[in-house]
């Protein structure tokens, strides 16, 4: 009963997923960015909340895959100095036979780029710890920016037009909708079977304990690398695709905006309840859903309300949403309290 129940549920959210573009048309661009922010909240949550290594870096191989993802698009048929140059992009056309391989290509190598980059960022940084390790992730994304920034082979601080989709795909809203779902789904039941095995023990003992979990001959630093490298493959898989459906990639607002998409990911995880698989989506829609209303009802406020929000996720919500009610209604998830127990722990 219980898998025939989650099995309708999947597949409720399926269908709502498959039909929300042609619903609702005019949102498919909200609606793709909300796929984005659940897979930026599952990716931070499988370090920061399973294991807790709370990272504010990790917004570095998203940047990382979107330049490798538009950089081998273009360079499949053209030459990426060319197209970068100023006003180079207007001299090229890309089929949709070479735009649609390029991009794929450019997806699976923004992956591959990302992943072997948090491994070797890995064998240094997992040496950190707490606050330490918080502190010395947030100089990564800020260092990303500021060496695109400067390499004119992908555009400098003047940034990439990335190539415009053929219109035999469609709307580039719609289109791109497709892919970031495919990509976070996919996201989503990795993450569910790495972490509900083995896996998941480990890197849950080390975030209770990792000097207990290091006595005991758990190799911490493997476990904690492979966790780091699973949440930056996805990050640069959808890199490239969130660069070409915002039509522009700029070094410090686009690919490494640590100061909204790198503080974002991980407020979501807080917001729906860190260390679960089910609250970063939660947290995910509902910021979502308040950001975009904020935009359209706070203009030149929305900052503002963002880090009211903040404030009211962090100060009300330590424990998540999820972590909320499991206090209201412990019975819910499997915790059964006797009526005696109970009644000792509110004396």
């Amino acid at each position: 009963m219980r898998i025939a129940g989650k099995t309708t549920g999947y597949g409720a959210i399926a269908v709502v997923g498959l039909l929300a573009p042609i619903l609702f048309p005019a949102y498919a661009a909200q609606l793709a960015f909300l796929w984005l922010m659940i897979l930026f909240a599952l990716s931070w949550d499988a370090q920061g909340g399973q294991m807790g290594y709370n990272s504010f870096g990790n917004i570095v191989y998203f940047g990382i895959g979107m330049y490798v993802c538009v950089v081998v698009l273009i360079g499949y048929t053209h030459d990426v100095a060319a197209y970068t140059s100023p006003g180079g992009e207007k001299l090229f056309l890309f089929t949709p036979e070479q735009y649609l391989i390029g991009m794929m290509l450019g997806m699976i190598a923004g992956g591959i780029v990302a992943t072997l980059v948090a491994v070797i960022l890995g064998s240094g940084m997992l040496g950190l710890r707490g606050h330490y390790f918080a502190i010395g992730t947030l100089g990564l994304g800020i260092a990303g920016g500021e060496l695109a920034g400067g390499w004119e082979y992908i555009g400098a601080g003047s940034g990439i037009a990335t190539p415009v989709l053929p219109d035999v795909f469609g709307d580039r809203s719609t289109f791109f909708y497709y892919v970031f779902m495919a990509i976070t789904v996919v996201a989503f039941f990795f993450f569910k079977w790495m972490l509900s095995g083995r896996f998941g023990l480990a890197v849950n003992a080390i975030r209770d304990d990792e000097d207990k979990a290091e006595a005991m001959g758990l190799p911490t630093t493997r476990y904690k690398t492979v966790s780091w490298a699973m949440s930056a493959f996805f990050l640069g898989l959808i890199g490239g695709p969130v660069g070409l459906l915002i039509g522009f990639i700029d070094p410090r607002e686009t690919a490494f905006a640590g100061v909204t998409f790198g503080v974002w990911m991980v407020l979501m995880a807080i917001l729906g309840g860190k260390g679960t698989i089910w609250g970063p989506v939660i947290g995910a829609i509902l910021f979502h859903v308040f950001k975009e209303l904020f935009w359209t009802f706070f203009l030149g406020w929305q900052q503002v309300a963002l880090g009211a929000l903040i404030v009211v996720i962090v100060v009300f919500f330590p424990k998540g949403i999820l972590g909320w009610v499991r206090d209201i209604w412990p019975e819910r998830f499997g915790q059964k309290i006797d009526a005696e127990t109970a009644a000792e722990s509110n004396q």
